[in-house]
């Protein structure tokens, strides 16, 4: 029994070693055929081609001229004439205060803008009929431009104007809300052409130019825009560039204050030169892909650019008609011997 597991194992050891020693003759096999007839690979023959970089970012929109109203006295709202999604002409009475608050001496000041304004017609005859000096006429005419100056701040500040024309975006208060002098009452948007502010990095803003296109996404509505103001120089605190883009909004199609996907379209270039990043290789920091010259794989340094997807574009270190190695990379070396099987 003991002599027939022996033989057993024996046999087994033998055919493991045969096994070992067939696959170190197929590997060696392999090694020669690779240095006779070379390593197989596929070549792409490269051409310049168009490449195009969008951009995804988060941003507010607001409107192009955006300017916010705010209370000039400690008092209480009387009256709100307007909506929020109202388009109010610049000037227009938007909420009015009470005119009997002793901080705005609304009746004091309109009593002494009359009798400046009677003073300074009478004034002004005798001026003209040699009856005073130009010094005088001149002083009562300071006197009534100053109480003029007067009557209008507390116009303004009990009848709060549209600072703009547009459409009111917000409203800060309500109807007999007290408020306090400071305190935001509502803000008015041209809301026709929208704007946003984003912050790209720098692989992003070197391929993004004034006037590239972009669209602003929000639920179902798209609106369409460029880029005007493109910063060329690093915000220190962002650390990104920064990025302008204003968008027409035909109708209101999209409401102002919404937070939105904004895509930017960079710029085309017709001779950029793209590869697939997959044919990249990396040795420490610098990168190179293979190159077929003639019998031989040549390792060619190349300097990356942007990227889109799969693809990535060559600055440096390619030039149309090259013909890239798309595979068998992994086998080779500077100067292998390589064949052909597929261009």
């Amino acid at each position: 029994m003991k002599k027939i597991i022996t033989l057993f194992i024996l046999s087994g050891l033998t055919a493991f070693a045969a096994g070992c020693g067939k696959k170190a003759v197929e590997s060696k096999s392999m090694d020669t055929i690779y240095k006779e007839s070379g390593v197989p690979v596929t070549v792409q023959t490269l051409q310049n081609g168009e490449f195009r970089s969008d951009c995804l970012f988060h941003s507010e929109l607001t409107g192009l001229e955006e300017t916010t109203a705010y209370a000039a006295v400690n008092d209480k709202v009387e009256k709100i004439l307007f909506s929020v999604g109202d388009r109010i002409a610049q000037d227009e009475i938007v909420i009015t205060f009470p005119t009997d608050n002793p901080a705005t001496p609304y009746y004091q000041t309109k009593t002494a803008l009359d009798h400046a304004q009677t003073t300074l017609a009478r004034i002004k005859n005798l001026y003209e009929s040699g009856g005073i000096s130009l010094q005088e006429y001149e002083n009562t005419k300071t006197q009534y431009e100053v109480t003029k100056a007067n009557w209008d701040a507390v116009q303004r500040a009990v009848r709060v104007k549209a600072p703009i024309g547009g459409v009111i975006t917000r409203m800060d208060v309500q109807k007999s809300d007290n408020v306090k002098s400071g305190d935001p009452l509502f803000t008015v948007a041209n809301t026709r052409t929208l704007k946003a502010e984003v912050w790209a990095t720098e692989g992003q803003a070197t391929g993004i130019s004034k006037g590239d296109r972009a669209d602003a996404v929000w639920r179902d509505v798209t609106i369409h825009g460029r880029v005007v103001q493109a910063d060329l120089s690093l915000d220190t605190k962002k650390k990104a560039f920064g990025l302008v883009i204003e968008f027409d909004n035909p109708g209101g199609r999209m409401k102002a204050g919404v937070n939105s996907e904004i895509h930017v379209h960079a710029g085309k270039n017709s001779q950029a030169m793209i590869i697939d990043r997959k044919n990249v290789r990396t040795e420490g920091d610098s990168t190179f892909v293979f190159i077929a010259n003639d019998s031989l794989a040549v390792k060619q340094p190349v300097l990356l650019g942007r990227r889109q997807e799969m693809n990535i574009e060559v600055i440096r270190g390619l030039e149309p008609g090259d013909r890239l190695i798309t595979t068998g990379q992994m086998l080779l070396e500077n100067n292998t011997k390589i064949r052909i099987v597929q261009e």
